[in-house]
């Protein structure tokens, strides 16, 4: 692990964004750890400093704005646009999928980059992906703070992250018997 992801990491501990227990993740399946951002977007002086470390991995990419998934990708989103000076939209659910309300547009060929907090399987990023290419904008990329897949999750774009930790998960019928003792808790992202 380098020194950036020995920093995250240390955000993450320092916070308690990194749990320990059983955990029913949005997938579906089951894990021993959860990232909880949300405990990390408490502290704005990690949030500014996990942005700032994202924003640096990302001068490559040519994007003009930022589109989150909300809950999870709200705060971490709106701070690399910031740091980023572009501008700052998001997608939220709407009958259980995600849709650009509250007035969004995307202008056709606006270059659009992805921003989650934790990305296990994808399934946000690829509805956001389809949101931005319905509506005919260009995607330049995916940003997360954590890929649960460490590098498992492949996407047809570039993708960047500041940690990649693999956790194992199991699907409800297969969870091993030391994690089935503990109740299994759904924190939410």
């Amino acid at each position: 692990m380098d020194t950036m992801q020995q920093e995250v990491l240390d955000i993450f501990r320092r916070t308690q964004a990194l749990l320990e227990g059983h955990f029913v993740l949005r997938s579906g399946l089951h894990s021993g750890h959860f990232f909880q951002c949300a405990q990390v977007c408490q502290h704005m002086d990690a949030v500014e400093r996990l942005a700032q470390l994202l924003v640096c991995k990302l001068a490559s990419l040519k994007f003009q704005t930022v589109l989150a998934p909300a809950m999870g990708g709200l705060v971490i989103g709106q701070e690399v646009a910031r740091q980023a000076k572009v501008r700052f939209i998001f997608a939220e659910k709407e009958n259980n999928v995600l849709v650009l309300r509250r007035g969004f547009k995307i202008a056709p060929g606006e270059r659009i980059l992805v921003v989650e907090d934790v990305v296990t399987r994808g399934g946000r990023v690829v509805e956001c992906l389809d949101i931005v290419r319905k509506l005919g904008g260009e995607v330049a990329g995916v940003a997360m703070l954590v890929d649960r897949s460490a590098g498992q999750t492949k996407f047809d774009i570039p993708v960047v992250s500041l940690l990649e930790m693999s956790f194992p998960t199991y699907p409800a019928d297969a969870v091993p018997e030391a994690l089935a003792r503990i109740p299994a808790t759904k924190p939410g992202s």
